[in-house]
């Protein structure tokens, strides 16, 4: 049982934003562990959502760098560290999507488990006001002020930028501030996880994927992390029989012994609905 191997041990949470309000408890109650933040390490050096800091690894490698940097630095081998981006979704082009990473690293027992949440519930946005009313309508539609936004000169400008604004007057303050100096301010949503409750929410739903995959063993060699490595297309058109571009199977690999396992029908889905087949729905 992997609760056996975490058991009373320290669990470094690489954050400065607040996230071990949501990944705390679900770690601490999955795996035994005792949760803690070094508050003097600084995750806003490999990178910041208003390009101060310009991230320059893809989130998995970022989360790495991030946990084993914050692990290094407390003197701890065991933690966990999260890593988000925000843009068009992968395949449904029109529609904003949070893309969250959760890594956790065992240095003791050599153990690297990665967990992922994609979300259309995300409040990411950002455009030009030249108006206190363009403003109140921005702000209205990404639920300011429960969610804090960010007013900044130009889109790219890092020099004239206000962040974490939750008050209306705040907000005003800083926007006729950057009146002064520019004929439009470039408002957008605060993507910090303190700062953006609809966040906080899909990195918690992150931390349950992740604490559930840490709990999966090996059927093998009972090494933690037993998790989805492929995810195979084919699932057979109901009317043609063709393979369609929907799931077949997963493929679980260990990544220790390298024990695999396929499992089809994932979701108890046997044939495919004729509307999905490039034959007959081409």
């Amino acid at each position: 049982m992997p609760k056996a191997v975490f058991q009373d041990r320290k669990l470094l949470i690489a954050t400065k934003h607040g996230k071990e309000k949501v990944i705390a408890p679900i770690l601490e109650a999955a795996l035994g562990v005792e949760c803690i933040v070094n508050e003097d390490f600084d995750t806003d050096s490999l990178g910041t959502f208003t390009g101060e800091v310009e991230r320059e690894l893809d989130p998995v490698a970022n989360a790495r760098q991030k946990c084993l940097m914050a692990m290094a630095q407390s003197n701890c081998d065991l933690g966990v560290a999260s890593e988000g981006s925000f843009g068009p979704h992968p395949s449904l082009f029109f529609v904003n999507a949070d893309d969250e990473f959760l890594m956790f690293i065992d240095q003791k027992n050599k153990l690297e488990i990665i967990a992922r949440e994609l979300s259309m519930d995300t409040n990411f946005n950002g455009q030009e006001v030249r108006s206190q009313q363009e403003l109140n309508d921005f702000c209205e539609r990404v639920k300011f002020p429960s969610h804090a936004v960010i007013l900044r000169a130009s889109k790219t400008d890092t020099a004239q930028l206000v962040k974490g604004i939750t008050d209306t007057a705040r907000l005003e303050e800083a926007f006729y501030t950057l009146l002064k100096t520019t004929d439009t301010v470039y408002a957008e949503t605060d993507m910090r996880a303190m700062y953006n409750p609809t966040r906080m929410q899909v990195i918690q739903t992150a931390a349950r994927k992740l604490a559930d995959k840490i709990k999966s063993c090996c059927p093998g060699c009972e090494t933690p992390g037993f998790g989805i490595t492929t995810v195979k297309p084919g699932l057979a058109c109901k009317l043609c029989g063709s393979p369609t571009k929907s799931t077949l199977s997963h493929v679980y690999v260990c990544q220790d012994c390298e024990y695999t396992k396929e499992v089809r029908y994932h979701h108890g889905k046997t044939f495919e609905d004729p509307m999905y087949c490039d034959y007959c729905n081409p």
